[in-house]
């Protein structure tokens, strides 16, 4: 079964979301609000993309404090859900993708989030 791959990159200004149905095919790309306003928002957004494209999701999230500690990062209250039957979740050290350069299109770049899916997710 073909699986879909999203990267989740919170950011204090924006999380980035990328999705791709392999590695060389992006099928979605946005810039949402920092942290959600719902504590199911994350796992909706995964939920939605399983049934909207009829197989499991894929998904990491990248995130670190200064530490290195998701358990003390302060999206650690945002996205308490790791699983169900539709996706995985598991949280990689924001080390595990190298920063974006700033890019002039009209949502950026999205390359650390598409090494990341590409090299730690799709495994």
């Amino acid at each position: 079964m073909k699986s879909i791959w999203i990267g989740i990159s919170p950011g204090p200004r924006t999380t980035r979301v990328l999705a791709m149905a392999s590695a060389s095919e992006t099928i979605l790309k946005a810039h949402l609000p920092a942290r959600p306003s719902h504590p199911r928002a994350l796992s909706t957004l995964l939920e939605a993309m399983a049934l909207w494209h009829g197989t499991k999701v894929r998904a990491a999230l990248c995130v670190a404090d200064e530490d290195g500690a998701f358990d003390s990062s302060p999206y650690h209250d945002a996205f308490l859900d790791f699983g169900g039957p539709l996706y995985e979740l598991e949280w990689l050290p924001a080390a595990s993708a190298v920063r974006p350069r700033r890019d002039i299109a009209l949502v950026g770049d999205f390359d650390d989030l598409e090494r990341l899916l590409v090299f730690e997710v799709a495994r």
